[in-house]
């Protein structure tokens, strides 16, 4: 893929000009290579819009031009693509999303109109965007009443109907996986009896499946299995769960980046190291959760 590059140069004294001609390439989503160097990805829309910032740099008594760019290989083409790199900004509407009240029909207008030109201007997308989108189609399934769409659909279930059940995923545990079991035996079913399994295809039909191609719970769409347990026992309103769940969703598939994330990582990491079996380190991993979610709890209400 080639870039059309906008080379921009304005005098000082024309402060006015300079702010309009700024908006308008942050409202393209130009990325910036170096001070005055502003590029898009190449099609006819961007040649003629970025055509038109350098007519308005002219009349600013300022010059432009607009040339084709490249990367000269493979690493330099990814450190190009790396410049459009939306995650802060879709970190930003996300922690809009998580203070917004489904109920105020404005705010989800604006959620909805903010997400909108995000998406617009979001050439490479991710799982950044994936994740904005489906915590603001939660929102608005919340304000309508309506069950979420999703790639499938998540069903609400009562935890009384799933008491001293045998759960079973695969062995060697890893983030989603401690945290979904811990999560079951805290909050689901505390009498849960967990079972490792070397071969997911033979799951016992006796057993709820996790973390697996075709178990009971597992990602949905942009959720990952953690995410849909939350959601399926109506779990996920709580504050402190839903932090939890947004580092379970960094360290397992990417998207919004999390601060405590990459500590949480080590913490756990450390635990699988020196854990003997499955059932050790989900005990070690459930003291970490648990205190994760004790702090979170604490900083709600001291907020």
């Amino acid at each position: 893929m080639d870039f059309l590059a906008l080379f921009v140069s304005l005098p000082t004294r024309q402060s006015a000009g300079r702010m309009r001609i700024w908006r308008a390439l942050r409202a393209l989503g130009c990325a910036t290579l170096r001070d005055g160097v502003f590029l898009l990805p190449e099609s006819a829309e961007h040649a003629a819009a970025l055509a038109q910032v350098a007519a308005d740099v002219n009349a600013a008594q300022g010059t432009a031009d607009i040339y084709r760019l490249g990367g000269r290989n493979e690493s330099q083409q990814a450190e190009i693509v790396a410049l459009f790199d939306r995650t802060a900004e879709y970190a930003r509407l996300l922690a809009a999303m998580a203070g917004a009240d489904a109920g105020d029909a404005k705010a989800l207008r604006g959620l909805r109109r903010d997400l909108a030109a995000l998406v617009a201007i979001d050439y490479f997308p991710g799982e950044a965007r994936r994740q904005a989108q489906e915590v603001f189609a939660a929102l608005e399934s919340a304000a309508s009443g309506e069950p979420l769409a999703t790639a499938g659909r998540i069903r609400r279930l009562a935890s009384a109907d799933f008491q001293g059940r045998t759960w079973a995923t695969r062995k060697g545990l890893w983030v989603d996986r401690m945290a979904s079991a811990w999560l079951i035996r805290r909050f689901i079913d505390k009498k849960a009896r967990f079972l490792w399994l070397d071969n997911p295809k033979k799951c016992p039909k006796s057993a709820l499946g996790f973390d697996f191609d075709g178990a009971a719970f597992t990602h949905v769409g942009g959720r990952v299995t953690f995410e849909v347990l939350a959601a399926s026992f109506g779990l996920d309103g709580d504050p402190a769960l839903a932090r939890i769940a947004a580092i379970v969703h960094c360290l397992d598939v990417g998207g919004v980046p999390v601060a405590e994330a990459a500590g949480i990582e080590a913490v756990l990491a450390g635990a699988r190291a020196a854990a003997p079996d499955d059932d050790k380190l989900l005990t070690e991993a459930g003291r970490v959760f648990d205190s994760l979610y004790k702090n979170y709890q604490q900083e709600n209400h001291d907020e």
